[in-house]
């Protein structure tokens, strides 16, 4: 079962149910409840394993199909229906060295060793804030090179999404874009080098826990420059050191997240250490049962 956030003009925004290629208006067949995905993931509190993905079945069913998703699939414009980035009022926060590969380019970006090791190792993970809502973008809108960094990428990444409970409620797709220069600066430029405008992509759905197995998720990356590729790479999310679940309960110790949050699990994959992105360049995220997040490239504003 999947859902997501997207556009219909003259509705405006819309939260939708995709059954095979049809998105059918879930905000339509309950407008009062389901106007956002906020309100959605609230309705998700108190559902018996599996009662939710039957719930929004439930919604739709013999109701005629709004729009074919694969007519989503497009460059945003106000005359056009197109898929949004799945999030409206939550919080996105990540989980760093959760992977092998991330413990060797963090040492290699500050030329420190042992310290990304410790994290790796330690009992407490490494987690930080990431992005509002206004930072983060959907498919097919440009990500951002900051316009101070050098040596810039993009990390692929499963993301969690969780209830105002803190329940999870499924999986989507992740971008958090890297300033690697200016983190390996200094450990402390962190936020800098992750947090600011369009530097994190999410979508294009919603998958609910009932239907994806996540030891069986395969994550690609591909960077085409030119239309040519110039960096592909893989990973396995049964690479993923820590559990979710351990990752879920650090986020929500001292912490509370009323219209759920977005929590990324690290990536597995980096470029060389001689990459980095260029203004142009297009990014594409696949993870097969979830889809593809696909996002240009720009250093302007």
């Amino acid at each position: 079962m999947q859902f997501c956030r997207y556009y219909m003009p003259p509705l405006g925004t819309r939260v939708g149910v995709v059954i095979e290629d049809e998105v059918h208006d879930l905000t339509e067949a309950e407008p009062n409840r389901s106007r956002t995905l906020s309100s959605l993931l609230a309705r998700a509190n108190g559902f018996p394993p599996g009662g939710f993905a039957r719930w929004i079945e439930a919604q739709v069913t013999d109701k005629v199909a709004d729009v074919l998703f694969s007519a989503l699939d497009r460059r945003p414009s106000n005359r056009t229906p197109h898929i949004l980035a799945p999030i409206d009022q939550q919080e996105v926060w990540a989980a760093g060295v959760t992977y092998r590969r991330s413990v060797e380019a963090r040492e290699a970006e500050s030329g420190q060793s042992g310290i990304y090791d410790r994290v790796y190792a330690a009992e407490r993970p490494e987690l930080f804030f990431k992005a509002n809502p206004h930072h983060v973008v959907g498919p097919h809108v440009p990500v951002r090179i900051r316009a101070d960094s050098r040596w810039s990428v993009p990390e692929p990444e499963i993301a969690l999404v969780m209830d105002g409970r803190g329940a999870l409620v499924g999986y989507t797709i992740g971008n958090d874009m890297s300033a690697r220069d200016i983190e390996g600066d200094n450990p402390l430029y962190l936020p800098q080098a992750k947090v600011y405008n369009q530097a994190c992509a999410l979508g294009p759905v919603i998958v609910l826990v009932e239907g994806l197995d996540p030891a069986s998720l395969h994550i690609q990356l591909q960077i085409e420059r030119e239309g040519r590729p110039v960096f592909e790479a893989d990973t396995s999310f049964d690479r993923l050191k820590r559990s979710v679940q351990e990752l879920m309960d650090y986020l929500w110790r001292e912490n509370d997240f009323p219209n759920g949050v977005f929590l990324l699990t690290g990536t597995g994959i980096v470029p060389p250490d001689d990459f980095s992105l260029q203004d142009g360049d297009v990014v594409s995220i696949h993870v097969d049962g979830i889809g593809t997040l696909r996002n240009p490239v720009t250093q302007r504003r």
